[in-house]
């Protein structure tokens, strides 16, 4: 790689990663009877950054164990104490930010902006959770009855399971963990095959508090391919939750494992986000908006935007900028300062990028800028050129997600037509619109305007806050994780009546007389 291998070297050192690293943790590590080696390449050069083994059926089975015995002991510790734990928490990870966010790079190809603010997104919601842990509120509703009081409460799930992307090693986890840790839960994470060093490592700085505070080991650690791991969560009734972060049609996959034994599921899947570029828009932040959207990540992000709807008055004005923007764009190895995207993830996602690119020709669509492969670090790692396309809103291309920079351009007229082009897609994330005309702005964000969870005006469609409700409808699956009241999902909700009076009156004036 660019930095020396002593380099490397050193930062796995900090980390505690040996070269060959057991990828199963229940509490203590373990290298699995399972020969099969998951290797992580840096996308960066194609270089073997190291080997983790493989979770093996019976080592499994101990992980499921474990995370329930974790759970009867930290389900007895009182909820603000546990968040006084997930304060050690992400004081740890503050400390441990800079080598953390340095793996992130090296292994998913991030920028080293990105990379640490992954990490920081991490100590943001374990900060959320040290809050929320004074704050896991009920009811008291009005009783139709007399001497009666009715409550609602919730209560801990259990062990939930946690199946994450590589495209967000470590962020997206959290979001799940240490929501689900303050109420109660204790966790199994199956990071992505693509990326499971990051896992590795942070399970290792937050075993490490847990044990300093003699708290019980609620995060488990299990790899291996979603087919034969990840099933095997899906369909396991003593885990309570799976959240799952991937495509739709391994999210179709999963939810049907798990709505087979009838258990819950949170489903963050695909997404085909547009920003709307009215002719009332500050222009430049329209541009640094779509620009980000687009290009962050190397489009990489299920919040990526992939569409622009701008209006016909300043189209051909707005994509001359864009064009230009796409043309000096700092495409490179992602630890070198002013890059501003880096590769993407692997061989395979090049080759669905050119395929994509090739197909929205072959549909009509005129590509204005990039398009190709970059010749990066001498040929090696896996770098592309972004691609900017014009093109129509019923081309069947641009209804698909590509997990890529690609970046389709359609005009429009009047609002309702936006909207329309706008909700015309199959998937329902993340959405936008640059405008500076309030009743423009009321409309997209109203019933009549975007269908997705996530709406946004004079910002970006990436770039969520963990303080909101994460997630979207359609194809997206429907799931809410991070902020707001998505903590109810690792719970289960509980009516509670008391009779406290010396009669039994029945509801709604029924009489039994015995």
């Amino acid at each position: 790689m660019a930095s020396s291998d002593r380099d490397k070297e050193e930062l796995f050192a900090r980390l505690s990663i040996e070269e060959i690293n057991p990828g199963t943790f229940f509490g203590k590590w373990t290298k699995s009877k399972n020969t099969s080696m998951i290797k992580s390449y840096s996308p960066i050069d194609g270089s073997l950054l190291a080997s983790v083994t493989s979770t093996s059926p019976s080592d499994y089975d101990k992980v499921i164990l474990q995370s329930e015995k974790s759970y009867t002991e930290w389900v007895e510790i009182p909820p603000p104490k546990r968040g006084s734990i997930m304060l050690k928490i992400g004081q740890a990870l503050r400390a441990a930010k800079e080598d953390l966010g340095m793996l992130v790079t090296l292994e998913a190809g991030k920028t080293i902006s990105e990379g640490k603010g992954e990490i920081q997104e991490m100590i943001d919601i374990a900060d959320f959770s040290v809050g929320l842990s004074r704050q896991l509120e009920g009811l008291v509703i009005a009783s139709e009855r007399p001497w009666h009081r009715m409550m609602e409460q919730y209560v801990p799930l259990g062990p939930i399971g946690i199946i994450s992307s590589f495209n967000f090693p470590s962020s997206v986890w959290s979001w799940n963990a240490f929501i689900a840790a303050v109420c109660g839960d204790t966790s199994i994470w199956k990071p992505s095959s693509k990326t499971p060093l990051a896992a590795v490592a942070i399970t290792k700085v937050l075993s490490r508090i847990l044990e300093e505070e003699g708290a019980p080991q609620i995060f488990s650690l299990v790899t291996g391919s979603g087919e034969e791991i990840g099933s095997r969560m899906a369909a396991d009734r003593r885990i309570k939750l799976i959240s799952f972060t991937g495509s739709v049609q391994s999210g179709k996959k999963v939810s049907q494992l798990v709505s087979e034994r009838l258990g819950k599921s949170i489903l963050e899947l695909g997404g085909n986000n547009a920003a709307v570029v009215s002719d009332n828009a500050d222009i430049d932040i329209a541009l640094k908006g779509v620009a980000f959207g687009a290009l962050a990540t190397a489009g990489q992000r299920c919040t990526s935007t992939r569409r622009v709807i701008v209006n016909d008055r300043i189209y051909d004005a707005f994509i001359k900028k864009m064009e230009k923007i796409y043309r000096d764009l700092p495409v490179g190895d992602p630890r070198k300062s002013g890059i501003l995207v880096g590769p993407l993830i692997d061989e395979s996602a090049v080759r669905k990028f050119e395929s994509a690119i090739s197909e929205a020709k072959r549909q009509g669509g005129k590509l204005l800028a990039g398009g190709t492969r970059a010749s990066i670090n001498g040929g090696k790692g896996f770098y592309v050129k972004p691609a900017l396309i014009e093109a129509k809103p019923d081309m069947e291309i641009c209804k698909t997600e590509t997990f890529a920079p690609i970046l389709y351009v359609f005009k429009y007229h009047a609002i309702d037509e936006a909207v329309r082009i706008h909700n015309s897609v199959p998937q329902g994330l993340s959405s936008s619109i640059f405008t500076r005309d309030l009743l423009e702005s009321e409309y997209f964000i109203s019933h009549r305007g975007s269908d997705c969870g996530i709406v946004n005006v004079n910002t970006g469609t990436a770039g969520a806050e963990i303080g909101g409700a994460f997630g979207g409808e359609k194809d997206t699956g429907g799931g809410r994780e991070s902020g707001s009241d998505a903590w109810k999902n690792y719970m289960r909700r509980q009516t509670i009546t008391i009779n406290y009076g010396k009669e039994l009156p029945l509801a709604q004036g029924v009489e039994f007389k015995i």
